[in-house]
């Protein structure tokens, strides 16, 4: 399936790994200009090798979840049609645990970030007529884990801003949607699952097993989503094809669209 994409620029943050790095290897796949976002030198320059194989890539050293940072990177691409709001971090944490300068790296990261962002390249896009904003969020903004509530909270919170922001959009070929995926393979997920299951020593296939039958019972999948999946999602969102999803949550594992225009 042709998605209509070539020619168009996409800002994908948090993009040296994992889900990131799937979703715009997948639109440089499509024809798409993307931009890479990364602290690490090294890794930057990794993760732009490898998309460099299927398409254009055009990587920036800067950390968006700094305003210094979000400003390196808006200097060096002031325009976008499509940005992905990808960066985020998470841990399992008590409830208890969680200090106040968690609670504020977290939002700062997961949140803030994002919004940065969003307040210069969204007002662009309206007045291009055209352009996409994808959230990634979580299934744990809908369905709060017990055992990392500040990460849920941001993911909520990404929700929040994502539908506020379509609401803007009535009449106009902008949209702005997000995903909300459940557990992903990427880096440090195993030794998440074992810091969280209730034998975190059993071979690598049990503590998957463990994990979503002790933490998430109520997956429909009860597996690893694989970073390529995401990608793919994302990249229909992404394309005029995806016109007509707009201010919607779309949870990976389940299909479900809360809301669509």
């Amino acid at each position: 399936m042709d998605l209509q994409l070539k020619g168009k620029t996409a800002l994908v943050t948090g993009s040296t790994a994992g889900i990131g790095l799937a979703i715009a290897e997948r639109l440089a796949a499509e024809g798409v200009e993307v931009t890479i976002t990364g602290r690490n030198q090294a890794k930057l320059d990794e993760a732009a090798a490898q998309i460099a194989k299927v398409g254009k890539v055009n990587p920036v050293l800067a950390d968006p979840a700094t305003a210094e940072g979000a400003a390196t990177l808006i200097a060096a691409v002031p325009q976008t049609d499509i940005l992905v709001n990808n960066l985020g971090i998470y841990e399992a944490k008590a409830f208890t645990d969680i200090t106040d300068a968690d609670w504020h790296h977290f939002f700062e990261v997961n949140v803030v970030s994002g919004a940065r962002l969003a307040r210069h390249y969204f007002p662009r896009m309206l007045e291009k007529n055209w352009g996409r904003v994808i959230f990634i969020s979580s299934e744990s903004s809908l369905m709060i884990p017990a055992e990392m509530i500040h990460y849920g909270m941001t993911k909520t919170a990404q929700l929040s801003i994502a539908r506020g922001l379509a609401a803007q959009t009535t009449g106009t070929g902008v949209t702005v949607n997000s995903v909300l995926p459940g557990p992903t393979r990427s880096e440090g997920i195993v030794d998440f699952m074992r810091s969280t299951v209730s034998n975190g020593d059993a071979p690598q296939a049990e503590v998957e097993q463990q994990f979503f039958e002790e933490l998430r019972p109520l997956s429909l999948i009860r597996r690893l989503i694989e970073a390529e999946e995401i990608g793919n999602m994302v990249a229909f969102l992404a394309s005029p094809l995806a016109a007509v999803t707009n201010g919607a949550a779309i949870r990976a594992e389940g299909g479900i669209v809360p809301t669509i225009a």
